[in-house]
């Protein structure tokens, strides 16, 4: 009999390869973790607390179901991305409506846990590498950071729409520019692979809630006052749809001959 190493060792890669596909469900995903959190909170009168435990309740059991499969499927995947939004959101708003923790101190709080993710991860693994997500001390790791990238960014750009005023649509413009400016880095000055994703996955985050909120908040707050029930219900659908055709048609599943244990490309 094999030990659990070595099982882990031999497990496919537990992530979606990154294709324009990706980075249409995680903005989606983004928007609905903003607006959903919204629309549940509005719902239901239990406060941020107990709808932060529920809600990280359902991720845990997601999470079981997505660490049990030996290799990426499409639906568990990005049931656990879209329940992880929330729950980030959540976490950061109940911290900042009910425990009073102004946003510069959460933006530096999760951005502190996120670097100390990347570090420990890598000084174990010696690879941040989303292709190298095959064993379950690594997808723990990447896990771990997705829900803190998801804390930041809810954050950050609340930061920037609400305590610094410059509006949903002025922040969902600055955030556009940020992240065009590190497909530049990458594709014309070659910055490492690795890092640019990671900062723009960092950056969608704060993107996708703001057109959340541009879509859903009133008139007079900046909104286009579509109502986050509606807007919620508009991602969700895409969401879906996107996601039975990746099913489909596997053209997200990473290759085995891409999976590199330490490379940090």
């Amino acid at each position: 009999m094999q030990d659990n190493s070595s099982m882990s060792r031999r497990m496919l890669n537990k992530v979606p390869e990154i294709t324009l596909f990706f980075w249409i469900i995680k903005v989606l995903s983004t928007t609905v973790g903003e607006t959903g959190a919204d629309l549940i909170d509005e719902t239901f009168s239990i406060g941020l607390d107990g709808l932060t435990l529920i809600f990280g309740t359902i991720l845990i059991a997601t999470l079981v179901f997505q660490f049990k499969s030996r290799k990426y499927v499409p639906a568990i995947y990005w049931l656990t991305v879209v329940l992880i939004s929330i729950v980030g959101t959540l976490i950061t708003d109940d911290l900042t409506d009910n425990y009073e923790i102004p946003l510069e101190i959460t933006t530096i709080i999760f951005t502190v846990l996120l670097a100390v993710t990347f570090t420990i991860w890598y000084k174990k693994e010696k690879t941040l590498s989303i292709h190298a997500v095959n064993t379950t001390k690594r997808e723990a790791y990447y896990w771990i950071a997705i829900l803190f990238t998801f804390s930041l960014g809810t954050a950050a750009g609340d930061l920037l729409s609400e305590t610094m005023e410059f509006g949903y649509l002025v922040s969902l413009a600055i955030f556009s520019i940020m992240i065009a400016g590190v497909a530049i880095a990458r594709f014309g000055f070659r910055i490492h692979t690795v890092a640019a994703f990671w900062i723009a996955y960092v950056l969608t985050r704060p993107l996708g809630a703001s057109i959340g909120d541009y879509l859903s908040q009133d008139l007079e707050s900046g909104g286009m006052e579509l109502g986050t029930e509606i807007t919620s219900i508009i991602f969700l659908v895409i969401i879906f749809a996107t996601v039975v055709y990746l099913s489909v048609t596997k053209k997200d599943v990473i290759e085995n001959n891409k999976i590199q244990d330490t490379s940090m490309k």
